[in-house]
């Protein structure tokens, strides 16, 4: 059993736990995840270490409400446990001294940047950090990864945090004032597939994390399944970090939209926006 020492609700559908796995956090890298599960008769779902404190043994998990699991598991308070945690899974991100980086986080992909952020720059990297929501409610981290930041821009769709925009009008701005030798982008499908779009004009590489269906973690059921440079890829073991120009974007979105309605939303907020910028 996983004991679940901390309980925090940052948003009205998005929560900030702390949980007991000791040796989870001795291992935990940038850009791994976890896959648990609540009780015997629970579903198994992935999520991304936000951070991990090997000398208390803990780990933390940020997570958005968007089914029945997320839901049950956002009513567990500090004192309950969890039946399983599985992990650290998948490969971590690739951590080192490029120079100038830019991370962009979206919604609850902040919590998922935010452990590359602060690898990044304690890499020695000049690190410049991008977040992005619709409102200045849904804007998580926004202290911790300013800590690790060398230049901090929010963004929101409504303005009423920092600029009113896209994180992608944010990233030109950076590209087109100085040298950016790396990238990140993790968020809805749809926005890293702009963000993609966006470095690619510039000839910025950019990694993403792709967020497809998951069971076992361990490459075994297939569920995981996406196109990356025309070929067949488990997230799961192969990922999550791609390369975001070598991802068949229209093939993932297309995807993700049979099991998560909050993606044709988001596709449909982010076109919108395109033709009205």
């Amino acid at each position: 059993m996983y004991k679940i020492t901390k309980s925090e609700k940052l948003s009205n559908n998005e929560f900030d736990f702390w949980i007991d796995a000791p040796r989870i956090a001795a291992k935990a890298q940038p850009g791994q995840f976890v896959i648990l599960r609540i009780n015997e008769v629970g579903e198994r779902i992935p999520l991304t270490i936000a951070d991990a404190d090997p000398k208390k043994g803990q780990i933390r998990l940020i997570f958005q409400v968007i089914g029945k699991t997320t839901a049950e598991l956002s009513k567990l308070e500090a004192g309950a446990a969890l039946l399983d945690l599985t992990g650290p899974l998948g490969m971590p991100t690739e951590i080192k001294n490029y120079g100038t980086v830019m991370i962009v986080g979206g919604g609850v992909g902040i919590a998922a940047i935010y452990p590359i952020v602060k690898g990044l720059k304690k890499a020695g990297n000049r690190v410049i950090t991008i977040l992005g929501a619709k409102t200045a409610e849904l804007v998580i981290l926004q202290e911790e990864c300013r800590q690790y930041s060398d230049e901090l821009i929010i963004t929101t769709d409504d303005g009423s945090l920092g600029m009113k925009g896209l994180v992608t009008e944010a990233m030109e701005q950076v590209i087109k004032r100085e040298p950016v030798h790396c990238s990140w982008a993790i968020g809805p499908s749809i926005m890293m597939k702009f963000c993609t779009l966006t470095a690619s004009k510039y000839t910025l590489p950019i990694y993403v994390s792709l967020n497809p269906i998951m069971i076992d973690g361990t490459g075994m059921c297939g569920g995981c399944r996406v196109t990356v440079a025309d070929s067949i890829k488990f997230a799961c073991v192969d990922g999550p970090e791609f390369k975001g120009t070598e991802v068949d974007w229209d093939e993932f979105i297309n995807r993700m939209k049979q099991y998560k309605t909050e993606e044709a939303v988001c596709l449909a907020d982010y076109e919108k926006a395109q033709v009205t910028s």
